[in-house]
């Protein structure tokens, strides 16, 4: 077998699931992680149809079920917590539900005995050449590569090296999200209440089987000019944002200020034309984010490791990016369209909006199409026929 050497950038959940692949199928796999060791915390993450069933030929389907979330209603709420409509679990978390961290230490675990971590260090620089590509890293010495694979998020490093500036494939959606864990001081039980007002959204939910929440605020925005490595401004971008929001919003901002795993970004999605270039592909939110107005991301990234494993364990690499992408189009497509639209109903941009969201949610449970809004993710997780590899169980 040749390009048996493969240099995968990220730690998250597409690099350790393709790491995870190539080792199946007879390569040597290194993944380098610019964070010191894996990343905990993070927001819920689903899975839907395809997902489900990759995760059950890697043999973790148990392992991520035990470690789900069990996430039940979500009421939204006014200012004085009083109930205006609820949300079945349905709604929420897809399938299968779980803490991306608890999914990326499930990962890392199950890679780290086979492949080659390295932590604390960031791909800068790529050389592709006729025999295999050269990279340079922040801290590392420069090393020799048959192939490299970005799974390093929506701000790819890798990207950016090889297929140009992020601006030119990223579409922002118009809103923004920061997500943390704080305490469970509401007392839920399996359970999340959200509050909106014009063009922002405050929510927390239990976690851990509530032993901890989850606090979110979701605003709409045109593109914020911002450091997405500079988190101290980022929480200053939150706190503005949701100055003088009532409900719970001032004790959950206090409990931001201190959160260990504090994230904020856009909700954007990646839109390449081709998933590789040369000997250097991508995977996950870095050739074909969602964005989590999707709740599809994660089901990419894991079906997308799948694929492109079993493609280059099936051929030469040219052949195999091709394939890969030809495999990947059609689901990426219906999962990035399942994010058009939903940013007006979990975020109304005016209290007539809310006002309308609220009362659908009520009729839901009466309106004949419910079944139908129901199934759109679970159609959308399905859009892929997964293909039986050599060396991959069935």
């Amino acid at each position: 077998m040749t390009n048996r050497r493969v240099l995968i950038s990220g730690a998250g959940v597409a690099g350790p699931a393709l790491a995870f692949w190539l080792c199946r199928h007879g390569f040597t796999p290194t993944v380098v992680e610019r964070a010191p060791e894996p990343r905990d915390g993070g927001y819920a993450v689903d899975f839907r149809g395809a997902s489900l069933r990759v995760l059950d030929r890697m043999g973790l389907l148990a392992q991520v079920e035990a470690a789900a979330t069990r996430m039940g209603e979500v009421t939204y709420v006014d200012g004085d917590d009083r109930p205006l409509a609820v949300t079945p679990a349905s709604f929420q978390s897809g399938e299968l539900e779980i803490l991306r961290g608890d999914l990326t230490r499930i990962l890392f675990d199950a890679t780290k005995d086979d492949v080659e971590y390295v932590f604390g260090d960031a791909i800068t620089g790529i050389l592709d050449h006729r025999d295999g590509v050269t990279v340079t890293f922040e801290r590392g010495e420069p090393r020799e590569f048959d192939l490299v694979v970005g799974a390093d998020g929506l701000h790819s490093a890798v990207r950016s090296l090889v297929f140009g500036d992020e601006s030119w494939y990223r579409r922002d959606l118009g809103y923004y999200v920061s997500i943390c864990t704080v305490p469970n001081h509401l007392g839920l039980d399996h359970a999340g209440r959200f509050h909106n007002e014009p063009n922002r959204t405050a929510g927390v939910y239990s976690a851990r089987d509530n032993a901890e929440a989850k606090a979110l605020f979701w605003f709409g925005a045109d593109s914020l000019d911002y450091d997405h490595r500079d988190v101290g401004q980022q929480r200053r971008i939150v706190e503005e944002k949701f100055a003088g929001v009532g409900w719970e919003t001032a004790e959950l901002l206090s409990a931001m200020r201190e959160a260990p795993d504090f994230y904020f970004d856009s909700a954007s999605q990646i839109v390449l034309d081709t998933y590789s270039r040369g000997r250097v592909a991508l995977v996950g939110d870095a050739a074909y984010c969602a964005s989590p107005l999707s709740g599809m991301g994660t089901s990419l990234a894991i079906v997308g490791a799948y694929v492109l494993a079993g493609e280059l364990a099936a051929g030469d690499h040219v052949s195999a990016f091709r394939a890969y992408e030809s495999e990947m189009r059609g689901f990426v497509d219906a999962c990035q369209k399942l994010a058009q639209g939903n940013g007006k109903w979990f975020v109304p941009p005016t209290r007539g909006w809310i006002r309308l969201r609220n009362l659908n949610y009520k009729l839901l449970p009466y309106l004949p199409w419910r079944k139908v809004i129901e199934e759109l993710p679970l159609k959308a997780g399905n859009a892929i026929t997964l293909k039986e590899y050599a060396g991959a169980p069935a």
